[in-house]
């Protein structure tokens, strides 16, 4: 009996056709974005505020243009395409971009404005024109916006491995 669904080739078919997508609505039903943002929410790596060094003061704390530790700041700015990068308000009216170790965590979309903690390493980096873009179309910057950019530029960027939202 039931060898008559698998040599029966358009059976066959509509089986593995329902099997496909019974797997894609379940994988999508579990599929979640990142815990929306709230004070002790972490992502990544379990950190803690103790010995952070405010991203105002992170250039004086850089050696080689390197630095190892922790930082606080206060977001500005997050991609709203997934969440796979952020900026900190720096003194200087410019931002810090931070990415997240192996893309192993986002940020959710509604860190905008919140005080962090974040564990991890700061470079200095030369970032190129197409990156810039890249950056500023996640960002939802206007076709305008993004026209400006022409040249590379020297940024210190943070490589976090966890982030404590305060």
């Amino acid at each position: 009996m039931y060898s008559y669904l698998w040599t029966n080739k358009e059976t066959y078919m509509k089986i593995l056709a329902t099997m496909v997508l019974v797997a894609t609505l379940a994988g999508s039903a579990f599929a979640q974005g990142p815990t929306p943002a709230a004070k002790g929410v972490t992502y990544g790596t379990t950190t803690t505020e103790e010995g952070a060094v405010p991203v105002t003061e992170l250039s004086a704390k850089m050696s080689n243009d390197q630095f190892s530790g922790k930082i606080s700041g206060k977001v500005t700015e997050v991609c709203q395409e997934r969440g796979c990068w952020m900026k900190l308000e720096k003194s200087n009216g410019e931002a810090m971009m931070v990415k997240f170790k192996d893309y192993g965590f986002f940020m959710p979309k509604d860190i905008v404005g919140h005080d962090v903690v974040l564990d991890g390493e700061a470079v200095v980096k030369e970032v190129s024109v197409k990156q810039q873009k890249h950056y500023a179309q996640d960002a939802g910057k206007t076709k305008a916006e993004i026209d400006k950019i022409k040249a590379p530029k020297k940024e210190t960027q943070f490589i976090a491995k966890g982030v404590l939202v305060l």
